[in-house]
């Protein structure tokens, strides 16, 4: 029998009813002939409860007491729809993280997975079984569970599919991958596949659809993904290996991401050293900083521009207090208002003018930029929130999306 690994999120398993459904589905598959492992979310808002609760008694709890709690959301998921399985006459077994051998680094809250012990999944698939994997988690050497951040799941399940050498599908509460937020673009155009290379830029630039670490791995191990509406009566988007066809649209994607905060650091002495510390100390703090620019010195001195996560600003002012000691002469600008917004495309590796284009856009509809970066299929720019809306339309419409 083939084997295929399928992952259904938090609003897939929502309700009690919402799980039933997604047995039956299971079934289907499983009369087709199909050997299934199923990777489940915490059912909707659970997550966010259970960290409502852990902050409701401490201030800031244990992260090794955060894992055992936020784990059990998981796993009631796993063992309620083994139950809706096993009462519609099908053998399902439901595993946590541990049981089904997942052993990941020790670090609590964003653990990396570092194995799957895979015998014994395999063991439960030839007796027949449908085994129901909990997501987001592992066990880390000393015996400890670890989680592994947000969108976890979806690194779970491409991680066991690595393993057992079969695909996998996510099912979620959309149709597809889209290459505009059809949310913000109503006309916007579903793909019907999309390569590794484009879907990590657009997952890393803020698309939600997929979790970045999920597609590095599916790259990495050449497993291919289907991604698509939890009913199944839609067909989805693949992400897949780069095809020559593939190639022939100039622009496949366009993000936009309000995450971002920007810092400006005037009046920077242009000293290696000194530039040096900024980005040493942004890495000790484990601020995890993007779009980087610096201008021409200009009478030994330098202004430099990042961008760095909103929910970091407290540790990025933490920062600009330590450089003010240390570098009397800087003045420091923070911009929270301000969104990135990036065109992804391989077709930009041999096909020119895209740049030419949006600036184009920018100066016909009065849309001011702070920052431009470039990747070999990217470019990324800095605008104002303000015009967020009318920039993603106009460049849309360029690029037909």
């Amino acid at each position: 029998m083939s084997i295929v690994v399928q992952k259904y999120g938090g609003t897939s398993v929502g309700s009690i009813d919402k799980i039933k459904s997604v047995a039956k589905g299971l079934a289907k598959r499983k009369e087709a002939g199909y050997d299934l492992v199923v990777v489940v979310s915490a059912m909707g808002k659970t997550t966010d409860d259970l960290i409502e609760m852990a902050k409701k008694i401490s201030n800031n709890p244990s992260k090794r007491e955060l894992d055992m709690l936020l784990s059990t959301g998981e796993q009631m998921t796993s063992a309620l729809l083994a139950m809706a399985l096993e009462d519609m006459g099908y053998d399902a077994i439901a595993l946590t993280g541990f049981q089904a051998g997942i052993v990941t680094e020790d670090r609590h809250t964003k653990a990396s997975i570092l194995d799957i012990e895979i015998k014994k999944v395999r063991c439960h698939l030839k007796k027949g079984k449908i085994v129901i994997v909990a997501g987001f988690q592992g066990i880390d050497e000393n015996g400890d569970i670890t989680t592994l951040g947000r969108g976890g799941s979806d690194t779970t399940a491409v991680a066991l599919a690595a393993k057992l050498g079969c695909p996998c599908e996510i099912y979620t509460d959309v149709e597809g991958i889209y290459g505009v937020d059809p949310r913000i673009y109503p006309n916007a155009k579903k793909l019907d596949y999309i390569s590794y290379e484009e879907m990590l830029e657009m997952a890393s630039l803020g698309a939600k659809v997929i979790e970045t670490r999920a597609v590095e791995l599916a790259s990495k191990y050449q497993v291919p993904i289907y991604i698509a509406l939890n009913t199944g009566l839609v067909t989805g988007t693949y992400i897949k290996e780069l095809s020559e066809s593939m190639e022939s649209k100039v622009v496949t994607g366009l993000t936009a991401s309000d995450d971002d905060l920007m810092v400006t650091i005037n009046n920077v002495l242009y000293n290696t050293k000194d530039i040096c510390y900024i980005f040493s100390r942004l890495a000790e703090m484990d601020i995890n900083i993007d779009m980087i620019s610096q201008t021409a010195p200009v009478h030994g001195y330098v202004n430099i521009s990042f961008t760095a996560p909103k929910d970091g600003k407290d540790l990025v002012m933490k920062l600009i207090h330590e450089l003010k000691m240390k570098m009397r002469e800087i003045k420091v600008d923070i911009q929270e208002d301000v969104t990135k917004i990036s065109v992804v495309g391989l077709g930009m590796r041999t096909q020119s003018g895209v740049a030419a284009r949006l600036f184009k856009i920018f100066a016909d509809n009065d849309i001011q930029f702070k920052q431009v970066t470039t990747s070999e299929i990217r470019i990324s720019y800095t605008i104002n929130t303000k015009d967020k809306e009318k920039a993603i339309y106009k460049i849309a419409e360029e690029f037909d999306m």
